[in-house]
């Protein structure tokens, strides 16, 4: 599986690669108003939209990140507080029951 794995990234390695290497044409980019970079290669120009898709994209993941965080915190003091309630040191493991035990 794992060498599955390694060809799949490589295979997609090359395809992007080729296709940089097709793409290299200049291009400008313009912004609002008059404000214009020229003669940049389109693929600087398709590389930086990624990059700033997939950071704000992280970016967006951060509230919930912490939302979880806070939550799993929460539940660990009220785990904790049931056990100084009950005198638990740890929890306690099931026992498991197989047929010749019985």
């Amino acid at each position: 599986m794992r060498y599955l794995v390694w060809a799949l990234r490589l295979l997609v390695f090359v395809a992007v690669l080729m296709f940089a290497l097709k793409n290299t044409d200049p291009v400008t980019v313009r912004f609002y108003a008059e404000h214009f970079v020229a003669q940049v290669p389109l693929i600087v120009v398709m590389l930086a939209c990624f990059v700033l898709g997939a950071v704000l994209g992280l970016l967006l993941t951060i509230p919930s990140g912490i939302r979880r965080r806070r939550e799993i915190a929460r539940l660990k003091r009220e785990v904790e507080r049931v056990r100084a309630e009950t005198g638990d040191s740890a929890p306690k493991t099931a026992e498991i029951v197989t047929p010749e035990a019985s």
